[in-house]
Parts: structure tokens; C-alpha cells; sequence
């Protein structure tokens, strides 16, 4: 635990940050000031200082990242960053396997605004979804914390969905469709606008994959 000096009165911040790295990788003001007995003020300027020294890394307002872990994810900032959010696109498309590309970017949908997130260790990027399209996700865990992500054919449909939204076209014809469950797919796809059934639908890949 944390203890104070005698002599200057002040918190072993390097203590707090050993302590802290036992339990997570995130440092959260608000919960700091609340579990130290201290001001949300004392608390940010403590935090500042330690960001100053390099040993921590500002995510958002509020939200920093403890540089003691190393064995930091960027997952573990999701829910804390966006509460009503699950990882998709490309990033959950790449780890369920229908994507060979790695993004550098870990990809979100929310019902938010959309928002981006950068520290010299991780991006994070949130995209807005409809509330009527927020389902469809997995919960998992990470060593600290846990995440939600699309199911797979969650994760395509989004994706198309979005594509299409932003006048992309999606190259369904690089997705590799053997982890998806056929009937899922279509009957999720029942549930987005006509024109993702149709990109989907009418795309060599998802034909030969149909058959």
C-alpha cells in the first residue's frame, strides 16, 4: 500500500504505481482520489507529474495508462473510454481469422460519438453504430479487465455496414468466409438495411461460400 513520507507529507507515487500494476493497467483519477482519501485535483497534478517522468502515458481526460505493465492491451481501455462499445471491423475480423490483415488500429463501434484514442503504445478508433444495431458480441478476458467483441458474423456485417455508409465498397472478395456460420449470417443480415444483404449477397466470395 502507498504510504506517506513523514517528513514531506506527500504519497510514494512510484509506490501507488507498483501497487496499481498489480491489479490493472489503467489509472482512473476520479478512482485514485476515491481509494487515496485525496482531492480529484491533488490526484491530477500527482498524475501529471507522473507523466512528466515518463512513467505513465494520458489516454483521455481522467484515464492514463500505467507504464509499470508491460504487458498492457489496449482492450482493457474499451469500456473505460466507451462504455456502450465492442470491438469490430477489421480488428475483429482479423481476430477471428475472415481478415489475414493485422490493423494497427484497434477497431470499435459504439452508440456514441465517434472518437479516437492515441498513445505511443496503442490507437484505439470508435465508430458510431445505430442503437437497434448494438448486439451481436462476445465477452471476453483479458489479465485485468474484460472486453466485448463482435461475433464474427457480427463483425462483417458491420463492417460492410459502415463501409457502405462512409461510399466505401467492401472487399467482400478478401475475406475468407470458413469461420462463419452460414445461417447466423443471414439471418443477422436480416436485420441490417437492404443494401449490406445486397453487397453481401451478390459478392463472388459469399456465393461460392452459399453454395
Amino acid at each position: 500500500m502507498a504510504m506517506k513520507n513523514p517528513k514531506t507529507k506527500r504519497f510514494d507515487w512510484s509506490q501507488v504505481l507498483r501497487d496499481e500494476a498489480r491489479i490493472t493497467d489503467v489509472l482512473l483519477t476520479e478512482e485514485l482520489a476515491t481509494k487515496l482519501n485525496l482531492s480529484t485535483g491533488s490526484v491530477s497534478k500527482a498524475l501529471s507529474r507522473l507523466e512528466k517522468r515518463g512513467l505513465i502515458n494520458r489516454v483521455a481526460d481522467g484515464v492514463y495508462l500505467n507504464k509499470l505493465v508491460r504487458d498492457h492491451s489496449a482492450t482493457d481501455f474499451i469500456s473505460v473510454l466507451k462504455a456502450d462499445s465492442y470491438v469490430s471491423l477489421e480488428s475483429a475480423l482479423s481476430h477471428w481469422g475472415l481478415s489475414t490483415q493485422s490493423p494497427v488500429t484497434l477497431t470499435c463501434v459504439t452508440t456514441g460519438k465517434p472518437k479516437e484514442y492515441r498513445t505511443p503504445e496503442f490507437a484505439i478508433t470508435f465508430r458510431t453504430i445505430s442503437k437497434r444495431l448494438f448486439w451481436g458480441f462476445v465477452e471476453k478476458q483479458t489479465r485485468y479487465s474484460k472486453y466485448r467483441i463482435a461475433e464474427p458474423e457480427k463483425a462483417l456485417l458491420d463492417w460492410i455496414y459502415l463501409c457502405l455508409q462512409t461510399g466505401v465498397t467492401p472487399s467482400l472478395d478478401e475475406i475468407d468466409f470458413n469461420p462463419v456460420d452460414k445461417q447466423k449470417l443471414i439471418k443477422y443480415a436480416d436485420k441490417y438495411p437492404g443494401t449490406v444483404r445486397n453487397a453481401l449477397t451478390h459478392s463472388l466470395a459469399f456465393e461460392h461460400f452459399a453454395a
